[in-house]
């Protein structure tokens, strides 16, 4: 007879792994980084190689010296490291690029446990870090092909230039001033269908951020469409405000925060001294992420209140 094996739940498991999940944003990031080096040059491809192996050495190097198990096959660092590479301008100091990626990696991921355990985004934390550290270079853009300007269209609508501002197309395109992965509003439409045809993600953050950004935004004549496409709003609405553990696992809590991501952005992009908000938002929402996961969590059925 058969010994009857008896295991805790969960009973049903799915083939996805970190290393399959990370894999998928890797790939839904690829067009967002040929359109890079295709308006800003090799360059493009030489922050990005430095950020990712920077990122990857600085988790082998914190985990080897603290005795850790080696987390660097899930490719959660390489994921880190492109993700910040495309919040970057092209011309920033290969110096600073790496300070920017230890960071990510050891002060906001590691230190405080490892994948899973981080309280913010690394690739978002970090880009706030050199914005405040390194203000000038960080808020230096080059011009791309015939652009109007070397301003980004956030910088341009702000100071009421809006006679400068490229068309749309060009917009779409990625024909612009801005960070590497920021520009090119196709590259990064296609990256997020790909990660929603996989159900890496799902729709409730990225339409909630974006919504609430255009609503708001066509409610106070500040250029709807324009905001939509300008800045990191599309990057950050699918490849960063989507992120497992920084935000929160239930619908309706994906929803809430969406919209507080795009409340916040407006605020920023509207009122505040810079121009762009969508880093600080998806940052401060992180914050937020343990009340509105407890607020929001579901009832088992037949279960009780504690």
């Amino acid at each position: 007879m058969n010994k009857l094996l008896v295991s805790v739940s969960p009973h049903i498991r799915q083939g996805d792994t970190t290393a399959t999940i990370m894999r998928d944003v890797l790939i839904a990031l690829v067009p967002a980084l040929v359109a890079s080096v295709i308006f800003f040059g090799a360059r493009a491809l030489l922050v990005a190689a430095v950020t990712i192996a920077v990122c990857v050495l600085s988790e082998w190097g914190f985990e080897k010296i603290t005795g850790r198990e080696n987390t660097i096959y899930d490719l959660s660092a390489a994921v880190t490291g492109l993700l910040l590479a495309l919040n970057l301008p092209v011309d920033i100091p290969i110096w600073q690029a790496i300070f920017g990626s230890a960071a990510a990696i050891i002060m906001v991921k590691q230190l405080f446990g490892g994948i899973g355990k981080n309280f913010a985004n690394p690739a978002i934390t970090a880009r706030v870090i050199m914005l405040i550290a390194f203000a000038g270079p960080m808020t230096t853009w080059r011009a791309v092909g015939d652009a109007v300007s070397s301003a980004t269209p956030l910088a341009l609508i702000k100071a009421g230039d809006i006679s400068s501002l490229p068309s749309l197309m060009q917009m779409f395109i990625g024909q612009r001033s801005g960070s590497l992965g920021e520009t090119s509003a196709l590259a990064l439409l296609l990256g997020g269908a790909y990660l929603l045809y996989r159900k890496v993600i799902t729709w409730h953050t990225p339409v909630a951020f974006i919504g609430t950004v255009f609503v708001f935004t066509a409610l106070l004549g500040e250029q709807p469409v324009y905001q939509i496409m300008s800045g990191g709003l599309i990057l950050g609405a699918f490849f960063m405000a989507t992120d497992y553990s920084t935000t929160p696992s239930t619908p309706l809590g994906q929803i809430i925060f969406g919209i507080g991501c795009g409340l916040i952005t407006v605020l920023i992009r509207v009122w505040g001294n810079y121009p762009e908000g969508v880093s600080f938002s998806i940052l401060l929402m992180n914050i937020l992420t343990p009340y509105i996961s407890k607020l929001t969590k579901r009832k088992p059925i037949g279960g009780v209140k504690a």
